[in-house]
């Protein structure tokens, strides 16, 4: 038999003689496999590419092992791997670099790390910075040692408003920052017997908290080991200084307690079993980052914090309480020198705070049988307004409230960051195969943000106007002071409304309706019938008057995209830049014959005539210049065009805004009779008429997106409103 199977395997026997590979052919094609793909085949340029986005010199870098006497070399010319895991996080968000900017009379500075620029923008947050900003703060005091760092961080606000990506965010930055040589951090491995015992080192029993190396020197020698470390300390942002404080933990002060007694006390030959290893932190194996969330009561105990009983090593050991039968592994023992998160905080059974009390405080947590054992991590919850009401309502929590630092995290109420968030899901590289028209995203942001707003005190100021006015757009009469009140006067703001979650959800169901299916287009008016039939069953709003407040903000976003459309068609139908070239010519000739007193010559009659005093009125009442200011706003154009001339510079129809935006209106009027807007609702439209719309549609096309569907929609639409009689324009 074992010469049938030798000649099997070298003498390529295929029985049954079939054209199957036989055990030969077999063991040929997996040394190739082995070897790699041929030369020349498919395979071989996949494999190429793989190999080429492969960085095998960071993963020899990242799993980097040594004795600890080369760990020693490394602390001594690098001090920073040392550091806590406060002043790590600290150093992984300003890793990425800052911008300090000035809005509502106020400093803001925006910190890139929360763009994500580790996913590219997977997870970026928009529109946050007074929060984010708070937390930093709030992360740099604890890297401090300032006190922070023995508190919970709480993220506290509405649904959908960002906490669980800050948390995410941070869990992924610790992560990377890891891998990075800034950011490497170190921990070490046992080598013993199979039994944890001296006798040999064939085995290799990681510490099961990932703890620094350095814990492992007698506390006698700490204090002038961490003086000399810190003399060569500089810290990359900010200040701080090295710190060991604690004990091993129980597992592994067990093992250093019998490797002494074993050695009589020898040091260095116990650190002859120590095998350090840098540590890559990752939440998906559990190193340095932990996550707990809550679940049904009567399945959930705090082993899932703090370990538990390894059963079936009781009787190797003997005991339930020697550290060797024990499984360090609940959440906040693997999220040792790292972050451990925790979902919906408040929901826990309260059994459960109370581990975070000692957890937080004191850094020490107790499981089950040991000795309090000291921890170092950040550790960030996030909730919901209900459950924090709760919490300031349970007189019994005194002591866990006043272990956290609350940080509200609102919605934004921005309009620009609003329409980021939705671009990330339903920007032109996310979606394909369907058209989203210009200002449909726009137009859900916009009833988003002011859902979240609170009325406004000032007199005469709507909603909307408040809307644009945070926007940073002006508005006549509101300086920047008038913004500032504005946002002193309503704290809470953005802590209520609707969630983009919400909106999110109703642009999608537009996405694939029959209609956009059919039409492969998603216009403004689709989404805004999702938004207002969504309401109905919203399963957060209940109150009838609040489901009121939102319907009419919906009338409100209507008229301001019928507002929007129809200075793009006036825009569109006024884009001849000769016509337009001519008016402002035709204007500047009588205005300087008004100005200098002089009379004007007809081209046609070849006459000495009066300025036209209708043609400029025509064009001023366009941006509401009164009879009482006529000649003022005139002298201002000739003053404007005599500056530009002093500086060499020729002045057009478009050098100076407000002019130009009177001609856009006034040739827009004059436009509008000859391409027979009005008559477009009707079945019927000549030649003629027919190619003017189609320059028009064009120009649609070209300058703001759209498609030829969505073009012919809003050309339909606006049309519709002048049929209806409607000829209000800005």
């Amino acid at each position: 038999m074992a010469d049938l199977t030798n000649v099997a395997f070298h003498g390529g026997l295929n029985p049954g003689g079939s054209n199957t590979p036989g055990l030969g052919e077999l063991r040929e094609q997996r040394l190739a496999e082995a070897n790699g793909p041929a030369p020349g085949t498919a395979s071989s340029d996949l494999a190429a590419l793989i190999d080429a986005r492969t960085d095998h010199r960071q993963f020899r870098d990242v799993h980097w092992e040594g004795s600890f006497y080369d760990y020693l070399d490394i602390v001594s010319r690098n001090p920073a791997v040392l550091r806590t895991a406060y002043q790590r996080v600290y150093d992984a968000v300003m890793s990425f670099g800052s911008e300090k900017y000035r809005a509502f009379k106020r400093d803001f500075v925006r910190y890139r790390f929360f763009s994500d620029p580790i996913d590219n923008g997977a997870d970026a947050i928009f529109g946050l910075d007074s929060a984010l900003m708070q937390l930093v703060d709030f992360l740099r005091s604890a890297a401090e040692g300032y006190g922070t760092d023995k508190r919970i961080l709480l993220l506290h606000g509405p649904v959908g408003s960002s906490k669980s990506t800050i948390a995410r965010l941070l869990k992924k930055g610790i992560e990377h920052y890891s891998r990075t040589e800034e950011g490497a951090l170190y921990s070490f491995t046992w080598l013993l017997d199979e039994h944890c015992g001296p006798t040999a080192k064939t085995h290799a029993f990681a510490c099961p908290m990932h703890e620094e190396p350095l814990m492992l020197v007698p506390k006698e020698a700490r204090d002038d080991l961490l003086a000399r470390l810190n003399e060569r300390y500089t810290p990359a942002y900010g200040g701080g200084k090295l710190k060991l404080i604690g004990e091993l933990d129980p597992f592994c002060r067990k093992v250093h307690a019998d490797l002494m007694r074993h050695y009589n006390g020898d040091w260095r030959k116990v650190m002859e079993h120590v095998r350090v290893r840098r540590v890559a932190l990752s939440e998906k194996d559990r190193i340095g980052i932990g996550t707990f969330q809550p679940k049904d009561e009567k399945n959930q105990d705090s082993t899932e914090l703090t370990g538990d009983i390894n059963y079936r090593k009781i009787a190797q050991f003997g005991s339930d309480s020697d550290p060797r039968a024990f499984n360090f592994d609940g959440e906040l023992n693997i999220a040792n020198r790292g972050i451990c998160e925790f979902i919906e905080v408040l929901k826990l059974d309260v059994a459960f705070l109370y581990d975070l009390l000692g957890a937080s405080q004191e850094h020490l947590i107790k499981p089950k049988k040991f000795a309090q054992t000291w921890i170092d991590e950040v550790i960030i919850g996030h909730t919901n307004e209900p459950e924090y009401r709760r919490l300031q309502n349970n007189e019994m929590m005194e002591a866990f409230r006043d272990r956290t630092i609350k940080i509200d995290v609102p919605y934004n109420i921005r309009l620009d960051d609003e329409i980021r968030i939705y671009q990330k899901d339903f920007g032109p590289t996310k979606v394909r195969g369907i058209h989203v028209a210009p200002h449909t995203l726009e137009v859900a942001a916009m009833w988003a943000v002011l859902s979240r707003l609170a009325e406004p005190k000032k007199a005469g100021l709507t909603l909307l106007q408040k809307l644009k006015l945070y926007n940073g757009k002006a508005i006549s009469g509101f300086t920047e002071d008038s913004v500032k009140e504005l946002r002193d006067e309503a704290e809470q703001e953005g802590m209520n409304g609707i969630s983009p979650r919400y909106v999110q959800d109703k642009i999608s169901n537009a996405m694939v309706s029959r209609q956009a299916l059919e039409d492969k287009t998603v216009n403004p008016f689709m989404v805004l019938n999702e938004l207002e039939s969504g309401l109905s069953h919203h399963s957060l709003i209940s109150d009838e008057n609040t489901k009121k407040h939102y319907r009419s903000l919906l009338a409100v976003v209507r008229e301001e995209y019928e507002d929007i459309i129809k200075g793009e068609v006036q825009r569109a139908i006024s884009a001849d830049e000769d016509a337009i070239r001519r008016l402002c010519g035709n204007y500047i000739e009588n205005v300087r014959a008004f100005t200098q007193k002089e009379r004007v010559k007809n081209k046609y009659t070849g006459k000495d005539e009066e300025p036209d005093e209708r043609l400029m009125r025509s064009i001023e009442d366009k941006i509401d210049i009164p009879e009482s200011r006529k000649e003022d706003f005139r002298q201002e154009i000739m003053n404007f065009i005599g500056a530009l001339a002093l500086d060499g510079k020729k002045f057009e129809y478009h050098t100076n805004a407000r002019l130009y935006k009177a001609l856009e209106l006034k040739l827009f009027e004059d436009s509008r009779d000859t391409i027979k807007l009005k008559n477009m609702v009707s079945s019927v439209v000549d030649d003629e008429t027919q190619a003017k719309i189609d320059v028009v549609k064009q120009r649609l096309i070209k300058q703001f997106g759209y498609n030829e569907t969505s073009a012919s929609d809003v050309l339909n639409y606006v049309a519709s409103i002048f049929a209806r009689g409607d000829s209000k324009s800005k």
